[in-house]
């Protein structure tokens, strides 16, 4: 009996130990992070709402698409039956996931010569040019990635819309959100999607401002593509009247560069471009185009977000060159900072992206709810003043007994980690910070937008 007492006893004083030692730690975290020491309360940001409707809540619920649309994408893979459909949306769906951006010439290059040095260390002196070169381009080729343009026929083009027409739609509703959240009085009347394939993009932007929109320019270099695209349109015929009035299908960008547009998007295209070189002239004349919103999606990779960051850097550093609008650019979303991304000049760089929920189209083999893994860039221009400037949840909120862990971007350009408790950053914080998610903003003011504040 002694014996399971101090058995007990010992027990319950390692618990006790282990727990302290937790509760130390977290302190001690969060002693880590003054940048969240501080709730911006002299502009009453809750108002009279409750903490779980905060003005940094972003979150959209799990969409799903338009009945006519899922109804047309139905008719018309019944229409056109795809032979082992499921193995080839699943193949799909795999290669465009996992594909690098193309390797550059000068990076080609630069290889071929380190490869030939390397070569030449270990030869013996009867190695020829020619079987040299041979050595090389072997070599190159099996450490090389093989990146191939992908050429949207009829075929490809319906097993693109099983793969990928409802999870885009999810992540380019998301995007949507956030404009229409943070600027409900934003009405535009003019959109132009470059790279629209199916037309998830129109759709939802007449979801979202379907009462103002008066005009969708659908810009696709695949003509299978842009008929497809239609047919969605007119309800899985070729005939008949669209659901969205105002749509105009085209093969390139407008050339006038007069002609501007309230929205610009491209979702998931600009991997599709064979250069760099491709993608500055592409980004830059987007830019031209947009009298309002860039909005830039990608797939969540870490390929993905850099590319994404090219862009927003090429935008911020041009932006003095633009001269038929000189307007400045800022970056609207997710970053609450024109500098450098933290995630990517971190020792271990990670992809800046976010999850949106979603319902699939439901095909047979496709009727469990999804997630759609997205990085996006929204550029605005005017001012980034007006801007709301709080840090951006970057990760899952891990919710704990008294604290909450949240991975922060803040307005200084730097990465936080806060563990953020009631006692130590205030009841408003803390409540504001367990009722986020990944995506939102957090409703607080750093030291350097404090002493911004006090400056001005």
């Amino acid at each position: 009996m002694e014996t399971a007492k101090a058995l007990r006893h010992l027990l319950s004083a390692e618990r006790w130990r282990r727990a302290s030692g937790g509760a130390l730690q977290a302190r001690a975290r969060s002693a880590l992070v003054p940048g969240v020491s501080q709730v911006d309360n002299k502009s009453d940001f809750l108002g009279n709402k409750p903490h779980r409707r905060h003005p940094g809540i972003l979150q959209l619920p799990r969409v799903q698409l338009p009945q006519s649309l899922m109804h047309a994408a139905q008719i018309l893979l019944l229409k056109d039956p795809i032979p082992n459909v499921e193995k080839q949306v699943q193949a799909l769906t795999n290669y465009l996931w996992s594909r690098h951006l193309p390797v550059e010439s000068e990076e080609l290059q630069q290889r071929a010569v380190d490869l030939e040095k390397k070569i030449l260390e270990n030869a013996d002196s009867s190695l020829t040019e020619e079987k040299l070169r041979g050595a090389v381009l072997s070599a190159l080729r099996k450490t090389t990635y093989h990146w191939q343009e992908l050429s949207y026929n009829e075929g490809l083009s319906l097993v693109y819309m099983a793969a990928r027409m409802d999870g885009g739609f999810a992540a380019i509703m998301r995007a949507f959100h956030e404009i229409q959240t943070r600027i409900p009085e934003f009405q535009p009347q003019t959109l132009m999607d470059f790279g629209s394939g199916t037309g998830s993009v129109t759709w939802a932007a007449h979801s979202t401002w379907g009462q103002s929109l008066r005009e969708y320019v659908c810009v696709d270099s695949s003509a299978a593509m842009l008929d497809l695209a239609e047919k969605l349109l007119k309800g899985g015929s070729e005939s008949g009247e669209p659901c969205v009035p105002g749509v105009f299908f085209r093969q390139f960008l407008p050339v006038s560069p007069k002609v501007q547009f309230d929205v610009v998007v491209s979702a998931f295209s600009l991997s599709e471009l064979p250069s760099r070189a491709h993608r500055t002239e592409i980004v830059q004349t987007l830019w031209r185009k947009t009298n309002r919103f860039l909005i830039l999606l990608e797939n969540g990779t870490k390929a993905g977000h850099r590319l994404l960051m090219d862009a927003r850097d090429l935008v911020l550093k041009g932006k003095e060159k633009c001269l038929l609008d000189p307007r400045p650019g800022f970056v609207f979303a997710p970053c609450p900072h024109e500098l450098p991304c933290p995630q990517l000049t971190a020792s271990k760089p990670l992809a800046c992206s976010f999850a949106q929920a979603y319902h699939p189209i439901p095909f047979s083999w496709n009727k469990k709810p999804k997630e759609e893994k997205f990085s996006m860039v929204i550029l605005a221009r005017g001012s980034p003043e007006k801007a709301h400037r709080w840090p951006r949840i970057t990760q899952p909120v891990l919710k704990r007994p008294r604290h909450v862990h949240c991975h922060l971007c803040c307005p200084d350009g730097q990465g936080q980690h806060a563990v953020i408790t009631a006692r130590k950053h205030g009841r408003d914080l803390y409540r504001c910070a367990r009722v986020s998610s990944w995506g939102d903003l957090l409703p607080v003011i750093t030291p350097s937008s404090t002493q911004d504040t006090s400056g001005s």
